[in-house]
């Protein structure tokens, strides 16, 4: 899947933020959409590679037609959010950061360039699935890159649930329609799947494909050391921890936490600097803080989100350990209700 999206209104209001590029370098976009019955496609187009300063929005078609893959995502609207809380006590949050990909491997800057997982990631992807097997999914975001979208399909393969993930096409009015699900019964068996470039890994810019050892020897080792750890300061014509934290943190807003909101249990798989994002914003951490925090391939972190506030509750150890300190009381009732379906 290419790092292109779209956003469709339908009957509410949406909310897509960006970051395009102009003559006058990174901008910020926000567009607001208002429909009611009828729906409006927007796609971010791409010019050839994953660089912001190729993007660009465009409308593709507008149609009164309401299909896809399972029943459009009812985003709570921000009046109603306070009635939504009501819904549920707690929602779970589990963010995963993908598992090796070949470019890990080979000890590669990645960024927005699109490789899979390496064996060892795919078995990272299947652990991280053990860990939270016992834990209620109800959506599943993904960054556009494979990597990311491999590591939470086969994440799910391990969840006790045994509900089918599946991606939401809205990329043009055929594909809703050739991707629609005509039995209720399969689409509350199915959790809805969402891709979205603005959780993408940072653009890395030049040095995307460049060993980071002889970048090092290159460029010297401050230097690059500052532009892969310093906040503010992007690689050539890439993107900074800042530019990054810009989109990601605008989209968990805007679109996730609304989902939290309205008592859905969320997943998130998607990249180191992404994830260091929405991080920093669930912990509150400083610029300072956040660019000292590391994170591994294939391991799940678990947030509990109680009366509008995160609560992070650590990694989830395996479904066999009898007491599992992440677990509040209310995932304890739900692996209890697992065990009573199960056996």
């Amino acid at each position: 899947m290419a790092a292109t999206t779209s956003h469709q209104a339908i009957g509410s209001v949406r909310e897509c933020h960006g970051i395009f590029g102009s003559r006058d370098g990174i901008k910020n976009l926000s567009v607001k959409m208002i429909s009611k019955g009828f729906g409006v496609d927007v796609r971010l187009i791409t010019r050839g590679n994953c660089c912001p300063k190729s993007w660009k929005l465009g409308v593709i078609h507008a149609s009164s037609s309401h299909s896809s893959v399972v029943d459009p995502v009812q985003i709570p609207s921000k009046n109603n959010s306070s009635n939504s809380k009501k819904k549920s006590d707690e929602t779970a949050l589990i963010l995963i950061r993908h598992g090796e990909s070949l470019w890990n491997e080979k000890n590669l800057f990645t960024g927005c360039v699109d490789v899979p997982l390496t064996q060892k990631g795919v078995d990272e992807a299947i652990e991280a699935g053990k860990r939270i097997c016992n834990i209620p999914v109800d959506m599943i975001y993904t960054s556009a890159l494979i990597r990311a979208q491999m590591t939470a399909m086969l994440a799910m393969t391990q969840h006790r649930r045994k509900k089918v993930p599946i991606f939401m096409h809205s990329e043009s009015e055929q594909a809703q329609r050739w991707s629609r699900i005509y039995s209720e019964e399969t689409k509350k068996q199915s959790i809805p799947v969402i891709a979205a470039w603005q959780l993408n890994e940072r653009m890395y810019g030049e040095l995307q494909g460049l060993n980071k050892q002889e970048t090092a020897d290159r460029f010297g080792k401050e230097k690059v050391h500052e532009w892969r750890r310093s906040y503010d300061i992007p690689p050539p014509n890439g993107e900074s921890l800042e530019m990054c934290a810009h989109r990601a943190v605008a989209y968990f807003k805007d679109q996730i936490e609304p989902q939290l909101l309205s008592g859905k249990n969320v997943m998130i798989a998607a990249h180191g600097n992404s994830l260091r994002s929405i991080i920093m914003y669930l912990d509150k951490l400083t610029s300072q803080e956040v660019i000292s925090l590391e994170l591994s391939t294939g391991i799940p972190m678990l947030y509990i989100f109680k009366d509008g506030k995160f609560i992070r509750r650590g990694s989830p150890v395996g479904p066999s350990e009898a007491g599992v300190y992440a677990y509040t009381r209310s995932l304890a009732l739900y692996r209890q209700k697992l065990d009573e379906m199960f056996h």
